[in-house]
């Protein structure tokens, strides 16, 4: 049974996104499921998904026992940069996909994870043992992994309340004026269900990013993003948003590439997060990718006229 109390910074948040926050592997229908059949509490009282959550409420629920997993342990080499008895930090390399889906229904990172770590958080049921938190498939860097309930509860609250540190390196097309801030709600693309899009509607997703300039190049801008909240493919959609899309991401951005590369230049290179049972204060940090720092040098050499 869990108990959380709500803070300033979830005051007038409804019940089921708050929810979605904390439990970010759950899908908003498992949430309003929970709701619905008054497994979540507020305080002793069962409320609406749409409830609006007030300084103080107490918020109490409770995850049900996760199916049995069906995925089989795969040995897939991954890159462990810390480990202790509760996680792990890993360093995703791109092309590989975090959790069974249509179309990748085996050798991603759960199949390898399974096979890595003998014990791995249950509560996100049978399909995302141990996920705290994603990367796209074809995003590179750092990732949390919870090896008991324990941790993946105290990480993921950490995610919700918006003191889990994550920044990203990013190669945007065109040239950025200035760093900002970007705050939207995001949703899905009405047109395209695989792809998310800004939404105008306070009923969706709160998305927030922050983001500076690191290197300003002819036609390219090398970017820091910092995620303030994690929406599926946040920083991609702001990208987008702000007029300048990743570079090597067709989905968001231009159909024809000037680099031959296997996805988006976006990278996960630094995680910071207090350690749920210690509750010291860790933070990691991951070179670029070969390919990503190739296209930089590129870069470089064009601004220094020598190619």
């Amino acid at each position: 049974m869990q108990k959380i109390e709500i803070t300033p910074e979830n005051v007038g948040v409804r019940l089921d996104m708050f929810l979605t926050e904390i439990e970010p592997e759950l899908s908003r229908s498992n949430i309003k499921n929970l709701i619905t059949k008054g497994i979540v509490l507020v305080g002793n009282e069962q409320k609406k998904a749409g409830y609006s959550l007030k300084l103080g409420d107490i918020v109490t629920y409770s995850i049900p026992e996760p199916v049995k997993v069906n995925v089989c342990p795969q040995c897939i080499p991954i890159d462990i940069v810390y480990e202790d008895k509760d996680l792990a930090v890993i360093n995703k390399p791109q092309g590989l996909a975090v959790h069974p889906s249509a179309g990748h229904e085996d050798h991603t990172l759960v199949n390898a994870l399974l096979f890595h770590f003998k014990d791995l958080s249950g509560i996100n049921g049978e399909l995302r043992p141990g996920i705290v938190h994603r990367l796209d498939k074809d995003t590179s860097g750092l990732m949390l992994v919870a090896k008991n309930d324990f941790a993946h509860r105290g990480l993921a609250e950490q995610i919700a309340n918006k003191t889990c540190v994550r920044r990203y390196y990013a190669l945007l097309e065109g040239r950025l004026k200035e760093g900002g801030h970007i705050e939207t709600y995001i949703a899905r693309d009405p047109h395209h269900r695989k792809k998310m899009a800004v939404s105008h509607d306070p009923n969706d997703r709160l998305a927030i990013t922050d983001y500076k300039i690191i290197r300003l190049f002819e036609k390219y801008t090398f970017a820091e993003f910092q995620l303030k909240t994690g929406r599926t493919h946040q920083i991609r959609v702001h990208a987008q948003y702000l007029g300048h899309p990743v570079v090597g991401d067709v989905a968001y951005g231009y159909k024809k590439q000037e680099f031959k590369l296997n996805g988006q230049l976006l990278h996960s290179h630094y995680i910071e997060f207090t350690h749920p049972r210690t509750q010291e204060r860790l933070n990691f940090e991951a070179p670029l990718p070969e390919y990503f720092q190739h296209v930089l040098d590129i870069l470089e050499a064009r601004e220094k006229g020598k190619i």
